[in-house]
């Protein structure tokens, strides 16, 4: 089950300008002007954003003078991660299994078409029986 921190991640990446930002700092740390400037929003409703990944760790803020710079802190991502592997392995395991059933059916399916049925068997035995007749 995701932990709160864990929550608060999905929850940041949820929306589209949230990842965005997470796209551009990925490629290095940004003042808050260039983080802003790709989006068509006003510059508080894009703090607010700002806002939600700083307070799900995704990133980190530091203020030199007049300038806010924005850091990616790539170590927040490790609880989804593990979720994501959890959830990865547990439907591997559930895919195999379901691909061993359906294997199974087929080779049952294919067993009973190659062999003989009984009332095919019996149609045969009683042919013979009138040709000797």
């Amino acid at each position: 089950m995701p932990t709160h921190s864990t929550d608060a991640v999905f929850r940041a990446l949820a929306h589209p300008t949230r990842r965005g930002v997470l796209q551009r700092l990925a490629r290095g740390n940004a003042p808050v002007s260039d983080l802003h400037a790709p989006f068509d929003m006003a510059m508080p409703s894009f703090l607010q954003h700002l806002r939600v990944l700083e307070d799900a760790g995704l990133v980190r803020s530091n203020k030199e003078g007049r300038v806010r710079t924005y850091t990616l802190e790539p170590e927040a991502f490790e609880p989804v991660r593990s979720w994501l592997d959890e959830q990865r392995s547990a439907w591997e395991r559930r895919l195999d299994a379901f691909d061993a059933y359906l294997l199974d059916l087929k080779a049952q399916s294919q067993a009973a078409s190659t062999s003989p049925s009984k009332s095919t068997a019996r149609k045969g035995a009683t042919r013979k029986k009138k040709k000797s007749r």
